[in-house]
């Protein structure tokens, strides 16, 4: 699939193309991610506040754990991680509903591959499709947009009469970074 820099969002340092080197430091991934935390949550937080919603604290403790890594979280991955944040262990519960607020609300994306959830620090016009490109080896998931890519979605699904629930779309394979 072909990206124009104009629609394709990228989790690595200035938006841009960037060099992934395990054994010289940090994953670009999570370099990426760690950079855009302080101003992605003043996003969520102002979002909120604009639309009438609260970022309660373990909302806001959920997101920023997503944040906090590059990879999928599972519910269960981030009761461990709000633990050893030194935070009482939630029940899965309590983080299914601050799950369930942030995906409503366009904060997060869960990736039903993996049954796992990412932090989406991009907004995204209803509907828009949104396409994952997962890495099977650094585990690392980028996201991506494209106009083309809707406008093909949306002569296929109407070709065929379908009202998608959802219209996001998984690559598993091998990041530029690992390749």
């Amino acid at each position: 699939m072909s990206q124009d820099s104009d629609h394709a969002h990228d989790h690595g340092p200035a938006g841009g193309s960037h060099h992934h080197h395990h054994h010289e430091g940090p994953c670009a991934h999570a370099v990426g991610r760690s950079e855009r935390v302080p101003a992605a949550l003043d996003e969520a937080e102002a979002s909120c506040e604009t639309r009438g919603l609260r970022l309660t604290p373990i909302r806001r403790q959920v997101l920023e754990a997503l944040y906090a890594n590059h990879r999928p979280a599972s519910a269960y991955d981030l009761i461990d991680a709000l633990a050893a944040g030194g935070d009482k262990r939630h029940a899965p519960v309590t983080i299914y509903r601050a799950l369930d607020f942030l995906l409503e609300n366009g904060f997060v994306h869960r990736l039903e591959s993996r049954n796992a959830f990412i932090a989406c620090p991009f907004t995204h016009k209803p509907g828009e499709p949104v396409v994952f490109l997962i890495c099977e080896r650094c585990g690392g998931v980028d996201e991506a947009v494209s106009e083309d890519l809707a406008s093909a979605l949306s002569r296929l699904t109407q070709a065929q009469g379908f009202q998608p629930r959802t219209r996001v779309i998984e690559l598993a394979g091998c990041c530029s970074h690992c390749t």
